[in-house]
């Protein structure tokens, strides 16, 4: 394929913008950082519902209140999952977020029953997994924002930010290794994926992000003196790598049922939310459960 100047600038220009959104959101404080997610969050499901739309008739057909309803509940979701620092004084987001998802939690499904066109429970369902797919992700990446180990605290969102980069390191080293000696197809999901350049790119994520997290933390003095979690660095960049791969072949596979290329064109160029943000949505579960259950 020829090359393209103009698209060339069009991709640069909107991966810039996206880049500079990122680091503010990420780095300066906790509430940019709630920002930043937020955004992530509604952006995901709105390209989440378009698919499901594409995908099945029946999610047409739900009812606006369930639209978004269902939104309104993984949002109060998030704010359950906010720490101590997120507060107005005495007004508590996490019993505001808590209620929202109680309140919705009843009232969707009534409403549903009395108000929709045909009482299926597809639609619901798809909903459900939407939430657990989007909603919870988003959630949990807050509830890591600050975490206490061994006595002493990784704060200012370092694991989501290492999450981050795991998924970018992952997906550079997979396309070199994959471009210089990929021969064996990965999946029909995504056919460009190959099982050299998949492997390589876990490996070097792995051993990148292992040694590059050793000598920052060190350097930072963030987890103490404690030699045993150095290790820990390791297992989770290899956990983040071989899920954000599952989650990236998950999100083709919706848009391939959908039968469009991207989820969205929030980034021209580049795609949605959804593009951006595949391999994240299912990583970040299996990180927090192993940051909760070993560290």
């Amino acid at each position: 394929m020829a090359f393209n100047i103009q698209t060339f600038k069009t991709r640069t220009l909107s991966a810039i913008v996206f880049a500079a959104i990122m680091l503010f959101g990420l780095f300066v404080n906790n509430w940019t950082f709630f920002l930043l997610f937020t955004i992530i969050h509604f952006g995901c499901w709105i390209e989440y519902q378009k698919l499901l739309s594409l995908i099945d008739d029946c999610y047409k057909t739900i009812t606006p209140f369930h639209k978004y309803g269902v939104i309104i509940t993984g949002f109060g979701f998030m704010l359950w999952m906010l720490n101590a620092s997120y507060a107005f004084g005495s007004f508590n987001l996490q019993l505001l977020g808590m209620s929202l998802v109680v309140i919705f939690a009843i009232v969707l499904p009534i409403t549903e029953i009395l108000f929709s066109k045909k009482q299926e429970v597809k639609p619901a369902f798809l909903s459900f997994l939407g939430l657990i797919y989007i909603s919870m992700s988003i959630g949990l990446i807050l509830d890591l924002y600050e975490i206490n180990i061994n006595n002493a605290i990784i704060g200012n969102g370092i694991i989501a930010i290492f999450i981050i980069v795991c998924m970018w390191v992952n997906d550079t080293m997979a396309y070199i290794v994959g471009s210089f000696i990929g021969k064996t197809p990965f999946s029909k999901i995504s056919p460009k994926k190959t099982w050299e350049g998949t492997i390589g790119g876990i490996v070097l994520c792995i051993i990148v992000m292992g040694f590059a997290m050793n000598y920052f933390i060190e350097e930072k003095q963030l987890i103490g003196q404690s030699a045993s979690l150095k290790v820990h660095w390791f297992i989770l960049a290899a956990i983040a790598s071989i899920t954000g791969t599952l989650g990236d072949l998950l999100e083709s596979k919706l848009k391939r049922m959908a039968g469009v290329k991207d989820s969205g064109n929030i980034m021209p160029g580049h795609g949605g939310f959804l593009d951006r943000f595949d391999s994240l949505l299912v990583a970040v579960p299996f990180i927090w459960l192993y940051v909760k259950l070993f560290l």
